[in-house]
């Protein structure tokens, strides 16, 4: 693909937040650092839409992640969604090994610690190649931008 419009990008990230009652501190730090990252590089462009900046906002309604992407002044752009279910198994995973890795940090050896860590990324670029697939005929979005925007997907699955 050729160089994106420097336009072209996410200058905003609002999570709907009305379904989460509380999360953990590893979890908050997650949302937080995936956030930063986000805004500070990114690479978004709309197959058929109007170029950015955007605003985008994430939420989850009826088993499906939906986009919500905004021009700066938040005027509604276009809105589209992917179902929830093709990414139900690996966000378990990844829960599942990510609880494994914050235990494993109190106590386990560093070479320990490093296996479970391996594996985490691994499951992480994992979700963040699906989602990237899945988002194809809507935008295009680079690796980095896919593994935050997964880690987003992961944060808003989270029910205290």
């Amino acid at each position: 693909m050729a160089e994106p419009p420097a336009t072209s990008n996410i200058v905003g990230v609002f999570l709907d937040e009305k379904s989460v009652i509380r999360r953990s501190p590893q979890v908050e730090h997650e949302r937080k650092v995936a956030i930063y990252d986000l805004l500070e590089e990114n690479v978004f462009v709309l197959q058929d839409g109007p170029e950015g900046p955007y605003n985008l906002h994430l939420r989850i309604e009826e088993s499906r992640l939906v986009f919500d992407v905004r021009n700066e002044d938040d005027g509604t752009l276009t809105e589209f969604s992917l179902p929830l279910r093709v990414f139900r198994s690996i966000v378990r995973d990844y829960f599942l090994v990510c609880d494994t890795y914050f235990k494993a940090i109190k106590t386990q050896s560093p070479s320990q610690i490093e296996a479970i860590d391996m594996g985490r990324r691994g499951l992480h670029n994992e979700g963040a190649e699906l989602l990237a697939e899945r988002l194809a005929e809507k935008v295009t979005v680079d690796r980095d931008t896919a593994r935050r925007l997964f880690t987003l997907l992961c944060v808003l699955h989270i029910r205290a």
